[in-house]
């Protein structure tokens, strides 16, 4: 295996560590997973420079369409480029069938768990899960009870957090069941990539991922309460200021639905309409991406200007729907994540396909006396927060931030939960000019409609810094494009001889032309289209023979 990588002009992997963590790309130095080996020959073929310029490329073409997010607090500006690593994480599809099988488990038995917790309450009648948790958590709605939701489904996007330990074991981080954003970026991931290493895409066979927003129209439209062939579906956001409005528009755009804010519905008779140039238009399912909190301000939060005053009421009767359904937030809450394997248990009969982190629940007296003498090896969560705040690295933080932390603990304990480090793996990163090994997680995307439908990779988020374990974005975190194989043993031959072919003409598939430099770049496609312009339909259902490469 070796003598295939001695031929490269640049040996950027030359001084790469594995670091005795689980490395996605290589098994030791030198030597990459056979389903990476046509990835590594093709970017050791590179100089610095030349990656540099699909970088840049990659850059320019997500500053023209906006592909942005919010740093809220950041004095340096607000809007940012979504960082993206050009380095591909690829997932073989035996590994994929356990992650896929493990998250429609999951998504099953937390739906169930919704509608069990605002109706009969089963698992707290039988001691499953402690009642004072379910109502000491802040986003368990008591107006919920007994309100029955379209189809009985609560959570009908879902975006669960897996990371792997040494041993390359997955675990569930979290799961994210009110509004889970980043799905866009997936999206635009894949169409830049394809636009700066068009080559790489020859060498195998990637599961398609353009068709999630066709599959999200079809769950939407699943749930609409009118006997309809075309309900009037929208998109509520809070505004341009919000750190997702990219995703809202960039969603609406590719749905073909409309995008509102609050203030351009209104309620008449529990009836839910929308102000047009024509006059009102009822609407009949609301993705909201709107927290339950600011919904509705008769309802909720009364000085919120992001919702629509009565919403909840024409909830309740059934003449809208919500998309996530309202209280979700209870099945997300980081003290409830631990019962989970529970809750497949209790509602499905079956033993977990993927296992939890061992999580200490602050709230339980011999929880919270281990974890206040170890916060130098813990990591302490809060249960509400998200993006990568309210945490606590306790193996990383200064004595006073762990005073600081025990303190709070102590104040409100059911505010926290804790958990062993767990050492992400790690993939590379070209950093300055080599590459080097940074921490990654994965979040797939699962619709629940009339089907569970997992999208086939998801959003891989990698930690810039190097030694830090946090991928959030607005910790300084980046993204990769996510590559699931079709069958791995025909991928793998297909991939050596691909790569074998590239070498025989100089590194490449098809007679490729420089268009980016004057000096030879084998890797950009000679009819390459300027970066900034998308020619893709806004809604297309792509045919399922074509390969996402």
């Amino acid at each position: 295996m070796l003598e295939r990588f001695q031929r490269p002009r640049f040996r950027m992997f030359d001084a790469y560590e594995v670091n005795g963590l689980f490395d996605e790309m290589f098994t030791a130095p030198g030597e990459p997973r056979d389903y990476y080996a046509p990835v590594v020959e093709q970017l050791a073929n590179l100089g610095p420079a030349a990656f540099d310029r699909r970088r840049r490329m990659a850059d320019v073409s997500f500053r023209n369409q906006g592909i942005t997010f919010t740093v809220y607090g950041d004095q340096r500006g607000v809007e940012k480029i979504f960082p993206f690593d050009l380095v591909p994480r690829i997932v073989p599809a035996h590994e994929w069938d356990v992650i896929e099988r493990g998250l429609v488990q999951r998504i099953t038995a937390l739906n169930m768990f919704c509608q069990d917790v605002y109706h009969d309450q089963r698992i707290l009648r039988e001691g499953i899960i402690p009642a004072e948790l379910i109502y000491g958590a802040k986003m368990f709605r008591r107006e919920m009870f007994g309100v029955n939701v379209p189809r009985n489904i609560y959570i009908h996007i879902c975006g669960t957090d897996l990371i792997r330990d040494k041993d390359g074991k997955y675990y569930v981080l979290e799961d994210n069941c009110r509004t889970p954003s980043g799905v866009s970026y997936v999206l635009e991931n894949r169409a830049v990539m394809k636009r700066v290493f068009p080559t790489l895409f020859a060498s195998y066979r990637v599961r398609a991922i353009e068709d999630y927003p066709y599959n999200l129209l079809r769950t939407l439209r699943h749930v609409a309460p009118q006997a309809t062939d075309d309900p009037t579906i929208v998109i509520l956001s809070p505004g341009t200021y919000n750190s997702a409005y990219f995703e809202h528009s960039f969603l609406a755009r590719q749905m073909g639905i409309e995008l509102v804010e609050g203030r351009d519905l209104v309620i008449e008779n529990n009836y839910c309409y929308m102000r047009t140039t024509a006059g009102l238009r009822r609407v009949d399912v609301i993705y909201r991406r709107v927290d339950d909190d600011f919904l509705d301000p008769l309802c909720f939060r009364p000085e919120s200007l992001l919702g629509v005053a009565g919403l909840m009421n024409a909830y309740r009767v059934g003449n809208v729907a919500l998309v996530n359904a309202v209280g979700t937030g209870v099945g997300d809450d980081k003290a409830i994540y631990p019962f989970v394997p529970d809750m497949i248990r209790f509602y499905l009969s079956q033993e977990p396909i993927l296992a939890n982190v061992p999580t200490y629940i602050c709230a339980r007296d011999d929880d919270r006396k281990y974890v206040l003498e170890n916060l130098d090896k813990l990591v302490v969560k809060t249960t509400n927060e998200s993006g990568g705040y309210g945490m606590l690295m306790g193996h990383q933080a200064a004595a006073e931030e762990r005073e600081k932390f025990a303190a709070k603990i102590a104040e409100d304990p059911r505010n926290f939960i804790a958990q062993p480090v767990v050492e992400l793996s790690q993939h590379p990163s070209l950093c300055g000019d080599r590459f080097e090994g940074r921490r990654i997680d994965l979040r797939p995307y699962i619709l629940y409609g009339e089907k569970v439908v997992v999208m086939p990779g998801g959003l891989t988020r990698v930690a810039l810094r190097k030694g830090s374990l946090v991928v959030n974005s607005s910790q300084g975190g980046g993204s990769k494009d996510t590559w699931v194989l079709e069958d791995e043993t025909e991928d793998v031959e297909a991939a050596h001889d691909a790569a074998e072919l590239a070498a025989q003409r100089g590194g490449s598939t098809v007679e490729l032309t420089n268009v980016a430099t004057t000096s030879a770049d084998p890797f950009i496609l000679s009819e390459a289209k300027d970066p900034a312009k998308d020619e893709r339909p806004l809604l297309s259902r792509p045919d399922p023979s074509l390969r996402s490469g």
